[in-house]
């Protein structure tokens, strides 16, 4: 007898659902809420970390606070050791408790590049090309900017343009046009190319995270849940061990609540929702996965599942900062403190000011050589210094801002494998950043095309002062010099998918309907089914794939 029949036959079940979802993030909660339409089937969504009901998640600047360091809201993982980047290891946060990272993410609604979801289809996922995916993007979506054939008037989750923008987010899109690059105000429209104010998820000046959009009531944010259905059970600070099996069919799950040991039963469906980093170590912690893996740590094998934990991707960011003394910028100074007195005052009474910044509120996407098919790049401007890509301590981040530039489509492939089987430690992340010669060259034109826009007159006349370059030297610097830089200093942009990838090759974990190969009632439902990285940020496309699961659900696929 397993050691997973031995929980399911020794420890009795304290309830039953037709589904049962783990983990309460972007995807989870999309997922859940649309299954719980369906009145003649109940749902459990469980999540290990506590209730969004708090400032931190709804007031958008606040991420400032959450996202630097471990807390209740952030699991803030570090990866190992990683030879790319002289031995540092990159930090990795993530969000914990409901809304997962949309609770502690930047807020910005990109969705990626058409072509990203074509290659989707062409590797065989058939049913995920773009125009089959577009759908589900509108349903998610009530745009209150913009409406057109790309985008969604009446769906849960709330987008909009930032309500009070930071005078050097202007400065910022204008140097980018004087470096010649368009201007575009909907990355998300026909063409994805040129620089804008990012759209961002958010309603009335406040954070709009996959919680508010799919569990509360309306506009609540009391900790009630959606429309009154009492088919959708929804569980707070319960963290679930494994995945209970009978021969190789998911049964349940074992999970630990208010210190007690139970078991949950699904009589349909176990879906798993942890995110990239741990949806792979449920299902390793729950005998699926490598089996040589699983042996080492004790663990029975329930399917030798050699894709699960593989194929991680990620984007490695760089960052290009300039110090520049004024008080419109984010920074530490008594000036500073002053103003933000006031701006609190202002949040406060109408929730407009820099109390509504999602930080990274302009950007762009560009390819490094024209004869690309699609932009190979993507930038994000912060109107303040990044402590997370300098290691600079935040007490000396005085007033300054951030060009920060990211490859889209890196070559580096990692994975995810378990430190013990014990699913409240942290699993082991292996990026292998920079792993892919060809990553490099693309950091380096990063660099170089990020330092350009932030050369010309419209932010140059700031009259700022470069930080940690003076080794490169000006222009484009020396190449050996900002590969060190990049060593030194590049980290995560924190959009880690890939591993539980969907496919139908021999390293594929979930098949185009999201079904565990190998085993019976079992799904994942997360960015960690992506088989290649998407071309710009992860959150809207994670609720894309809850709202598209939901209906290949239904329909029985």
């Amino acid at each position: 007898m397993t050691q997973n029949e031995k929980l399911a036959g020794d420890t009795p079940a304290v309830a039953a659902f037709d589904y049962i979802v783990v983990g309460a993030g972007s995807a989870g909660c999309a997922v859940a809420a649309r299954l719980a339409e369906d009145a003649g089937v109940t749902v459990a969504l469980l999540e290990a970390g506590p209730s969004d009901h708090h400032f931190s998640v709804w007031t958008p600047v606040a991420l400032a606070a959450v996202v630097p360091k471990a807390g209740p809201r952030n699991y803030a993982y570090r990866s190992v050791p990683q030879p790319g980047l002289n031995g540092r290891r990159s930090y990795q946060p993530r969000g914990r408790g409901l809304g997962g990272s949309s609770s502690i993410n930047g807020m910005v609604y990109i969705r990626g590049h058409r072509k990203d979801y074509d290659t989707w289809a062409q590797l065989g996922c058939q049913g995920w090309g773009y125009e089959d995916v577009l759908p589900y993007f509108r349903r998610s979506e009530t745009n209150h900017a913009l409406d057109d054939r790309h985008h969604g008037k009446d769906g849960p989750l709330h987008v909009n343009e930032l309500r009070t923008p930071n005078p050097f987010s202007a400065r910022f899109i204008e140097a980018a046009m004087q470096a010649g690059i368009p201007f575009n105000r909907d990355f998300n429209g026909a063409e994805q190319d040129g620089a804008g104010y990012y759209q961002v998820t958010q309603r009335n000046g406040e954070r709009w995270n996959s919680a508010r959009a799919y569990l509360h009531h309306g506009d609540a944010n009391d900790g009630t849940f959606s429309g009154g259905r009492r088919n959708l059970t929804v569980w707070t600070d319960t963290q679930v061990q494994r995945i209970v099996f009978e021969g190789r069919r998911a049964v349940g799950v074992s999970i630990t609540r208010a210190g007690v040991t139970q078991v949950l039963r699904a009589r349909r469906e176990v879906i798993v929702s942890g995110g990239a980093f741990n949806s792979p170590q449920l299902l390793l912690a729950s005998g699926i996965g490598p089996a040589a893996h699983l042996r080492d740590l004790g663990i029975d094998v329930v399917h030798d599942l050699p894709g699960v934990g593989e194929n991680l991707q990620d984007h490695l960011d760089i960052a290009v900062c300039h110090q520049v003394p004024s008080p419109q910028l984010f920074g530490y100074s008594l000036r500073g403190a002053a103003k933000m007195l006031g701006q609190w005052r202002q949040y406060r009474r109408d929730r407009t000011g820099m109390f509504s910044s999602n930080l990274a509120e302009a950007g762009a996407f560009l390819r490094s050589r024209r004869e690309l098919a699609e932009p190979d790049l993507q930038f994000h401007f912060v109107p303040g210094l990044s402590s997370t890509h300098t290691g600079m301590r935040r007490r000396d981040l005085k007033h300054g801002f951030t060009g920060l530039a990211c490859l889209l489509r890196p070559e580096s492939r990692g994975h995810v494998r378990l430190n013990s089987a014990d699913t409240r430690d942290a699993p082991l992340i292996d990026p292998r950043f920079l792993s892919a010669e060809s990553d490099m060259a693309g950091m380096v034109a990063c660099f170089r095309l990020m330092r350009r826009i932030l050369a010309q007159p419209a932010l140059a006349s700031a009259q700022g002062r470069e930080l940690l370059t003076e080794e490169i030297g000006p222009g484009d610097g020396d190449e050996a010099a900002i590969r060190a830089y990049v060593r030194r200093h590049a980290d995560s942009v924190f959009h880690a998918i890939g591993t539980c990838k969907m496919g139908v090759d021999a390293m594929a974990v979930v098949d185009p309907s999201l079904r565990v190969h190998g085993v019976e009632g079992l799904r994942v439902v997360d960015a960690s089914i992506m088989p290649t990285l998407i071309g710009g940020n992860t959150n809207a496309p994670a609720m894309m794939i809850g709202e598209k699961a939901a209906d290949l659900i239904r329909s029985g696929a």
